[in-house]
């Protein structure tokens, strides 16, 4: 079964991270269920304002270019996020296939590409052309700066001739845009009227030339999209993965760019003679004071300071579980912190503590074989598996989230109720005192695995700690599996107190 292909760009600031770590999780989860998942994240570099800085820098776009991806590099790694691949728009393998793909545009017999001029106004932060009703105030409402007047003679991408196929598109395939709200913003834009737009700039030399006019270069978007094909020519040396992943796609975007991904794209791909991806996940911002967190804003977040003081599983769990996936949400530091410490450290680290001490005591460190599916953590661990199963499939990251930790307040609460401590004084309940510290080794076991994509390093330490094989497969989320053990030793802090110095916002 081919599975979905979880796409993102990353650029090192925590607005990014957030769409990258979501990436992430959606492709960890898949391959526990046994699916072939291929995650791809990178850069695109074909922009106008990257030109213009590096020239502000006295270097050549490429050169430029260079000094600054491993920056980018260095986030997923930094996240504890394993990408399948990391493009770049300046890749070779990359800039040839926009080429091939430009060029069956415009031969597909049409008429899709034909020459015009372009008079208006264009935001280089958006790198994008806007109208004067987008503007507040005679500025760009995301860069808060005023646009452009550019005029010049570019080559044009029919995209009006697609406008019924689009909307037969959306009628068609309730689900190809999510969330539904979202496909309603993209369909609206198309039913309103679609205007053909430039594929190409004149008089730049940073770009990927167009295969039929050599003095002008691909416009960005005509570029970087297009990445999500190219990719998968040249990801595996000699071999085209695009037959065995495309179009079972998932795209994962911010919403400002709504319009590229859920319009211009499905229309290029189209007139090109490929089809469209499967769906197209749209998420809201991360907002800094009320504001979209934006490099060209000044107001960042570098998710490279919070690992180091909280570490990569600490952000991970953080902009999974403080904003509900899908929409907008204020991002804090001291959020990080709270989360840290309450929930990391006090609901799961602390049980994983007392059950390894409590066995560890009453019992030398061997895990008793009681299980008993009608106990109170078999009933609760019971449906977690396809509860969170169902929630990714559907992008709802927080609510999976919330679920596992609906798992481990229920397995606090069933060591306050049944108190392994006061049992551990009659020998008359010993075999009660062996299934509770059963089901708790049981229940913890089961919520590491569920939690692998969330914790990818915290999963394998709690495995470890509880003596279990770091077996990740998607069928030990369930109650009865936990292996006879002996010798478990009380577990080290699975997140320990932090110092006072935390990066502020």
């Amino acid at each position: 079964m081919t599975t979905p292909i979880y796409y993102v760009n990353s650029t090192p600031h925590i607005g990014h991270a957030y769409t990258t770590v979501a990436a992430d999780i959606l492709a960890r989860h898949q391959r526990q269920r046994g699916r072939d998942a291929f995650l791809l994240t990178g850069v695109d570099e074909h922009a106008s304002k990257v030109a213009r800085v590096a020239a502000e820098q006295g270097l050549a776009p490429q050169t430029y270019a260079d000094r600054i991806v491993e920056a980018w590099r260095a986030l997923p790694a930094r996240l504890g996020v394993a990408p399948d691949f990391f493009i770049r728009t300046s890749d070779d393998g990359h800039k040839r296939f926009v080429q091939e793909f430009l060029q069956r545009i415009r031969d597909n017999g049409r008429d899709d590409i034909y020459q015009d001029v372009y008079a208006g106004l264009y935001c280089v932060g958006c790198e994008a052309f806007k109208t004067e009703a987008e503007l507040v105030d005679g500025k760009c409402p995301e860069h808060d700066v005023e646009p452009e007047w550019i005029e010049e003679r570019n080559w044009f991408f029919r995209l009006s001739a697609y406008q019924e196929r689009l909307l037969a598109l959306y009628d068609e395939r309730s689900d190809f845009v999510l969330p539904a709200f979202r496909a309603n913003e993209a369909r609206s834009f198309i039913a309103g009227g679609l205007q053909d737009f430039s594929i190409s700039r004149e008089g730049l030399s940073w770009g990927i030339p167009i295969p039929w006019d050599r003095g002008q270069v691909a416009y960005v978007w005509a570029d970087a999209l297009v990445n999500y094909l190219s990719a998968l020519t040249y990801a595996r040396p000699g071999e085209n993965l695009i037959p065995r992943y495309w179009p079972a796609v998932r795209h994962l975007l911010a919403k400002d760019i709504l319009r590229f991904h859920c319009v211009y794209w499905p229309a290029m791909l189209l007139a090109a003679g490929y089809d469209v991806p499967r769906q197209l996940f749209v998420h809201g911002y991360l907002l800094l004071d009320d504001r979209k967190i934006s490099k060209s804003l000044g107001n960042t977040v570098d998710p490279l300071d919070l690992v180091d003081v909280y570490g990569p599983d600490a952000v991970r769990f953080w902009c999974a579980r403080s904003v509900s996936f899908g929409q907008d949400g204020t991002a804090s530091v001291d959020g990080v912190r709270e989360r840290y410490e309450r929930e990391l450290g006090n609901d799961l680290g602390n049980l994983l503590s007392r059950t390894t001490a409590m066995v560890a005591r009453y019992r030398d460190g061997v895990v008793p074989q009681s299980p008993s599916p009608t106990s109170e953590v078999a009933m609760i661990l019971e449906p977690l598996g396809a509860d969170v199963a169902v929630r990714l499939d559907a992008f709802d990251l927080t609510g999976a989230l919330e679920r596992i930790w609906e798992v481990v307040r229920g397995l606090n609460r069933h060591v306050e109720t049944a108190a392994p401590w006061q049992l551990a004084k009659d020998e008359a309940r010993a075999e009660k005192l062996d299934r509770v510290l059963y089901d708790l080794v049981d229940g913890l076991r089961a919520v590491a695995i569920a939690l692998a994509s969330y914790l990818p390093d915290t999963s394998g330490r709690i495995l470890e700690a509880l003596g279990q094989p770091p077996d990740l497969d998607w069928n030990g989320v369930a109650y009865g599996r936990t292996r006879a053990v002996d010798g478990l030793a009380p577990a080290a802090p699975l997140f320990p107190r932090l110092d006072e110095r935390a990066p502020s916002a």
